[in-house]
């Protein structure tokens, strides 16, 4: 029997490469994506084959259209299929007020964070469609309770550009549900990984989390075993939901 095939972007670190593994011990043969992390996108692979699976590591900036699709391409050749796509992948910038921002700044969260969601999401479509031939599959978008919230003096646009793919998860869904495709989408809290630190606040997590109900921040795993769970066949009647995995923050 073939083993199905996830693809996650930015599989590297934190949460992508926690739902790589946590993809690979429950038999799914795992592709990511990574931008400038080499050597733990490696690592990570090689994690993934000692547990027996395949995987592979592939460079590409989800902020261009070309590499997307070269991306997918090579899923096809080296894989011959596509049964879920982990939209993980995003940025965050330094925090500042909406004043402060710049054109640039902007130009590259949305261009990263929704424009390259959107192109990801229509290759996996026309890869999975049963009215394109495909066989079926999942969608699975990492967003962020800041979609919520609206991270106000901090990341007004990281939140605005999660808040644009919470609204593609709950469009796509109603409009591939007939075609064989879920789509869902995980909105995480205050997570232990390095995007903190990626913000210029690598203090972050220690200093909010008191102010989380759970009083602490999230883990990398805990996120993955929701992402898993939502690209399997164990959730076969759940499309367009959004998942909160905050530690109660709300």
């Amino acid at each position: 029997m073939t083993n199905k095939v996830v693809l996650i972007t930015g599989g590297s670190r934190g949460i992508g490469a926690a739902t790589a593994l946590q993809a690979a011990t429950k038999g799914w043969d795992v592709v990511i994506s990574y931008n400038n992390e080499h050597a733990a996108a490696h690592a990570v692979v090689s994690s993934i084959e000692s547990l027996g699976r395949r995987a592979a590591a592939v460079q590409a900036d989800v902020g261009s259209e070309e590499q997307i699709q070269c991306l997918f391409t090579l899923v096809d050749e080296q894989f011959g299929r596509l049964d879920a796509l982990v939209i993980n992948a995003g940025v965050v910038d330094k925090a500042q007020t909406v004043a402060e921002f710049s054109l640039q700044r902007l130009e590259r969260m949305f261009r990263i964070n929704t424009i390259g969601a959107f192109l990801c999401a229509r290759e996996a479509v026309v890869r999975m469609s049963t009215s394109r031939g495909g066989q079926g599959g999942s969608i699975v978008n990492v967003s962020s309770i800041a979609a919520r919230l609206g991270a106000p003096r901090q990341y007004v646009d990281y939140a605005a550009s999660k808040g644009a793919m919470d609204v593609m998860t709950l469009g796509l869904a109603k409009e591939v549900a007939a075609e064989g495709i879920r789509v869902n989408a995980v909105r995480p809290g205050l997570i232990d990984t390095d995007i903190h630190a990626s913000g210029g606040q690598p203090d972050r997590l220690v200093r909010l989390a008191p102010s989380v109900p759970m009083k602490r921040g999230g883990t990398p795993e805990e996120v993955a075993n929701a992402i898993v769970w939502l690209m399997s066949d164990e959730s076969p009647y759940t499309t367009g939901s959004l998942i909160e995995i905050s530690g109660g923050n709300l």
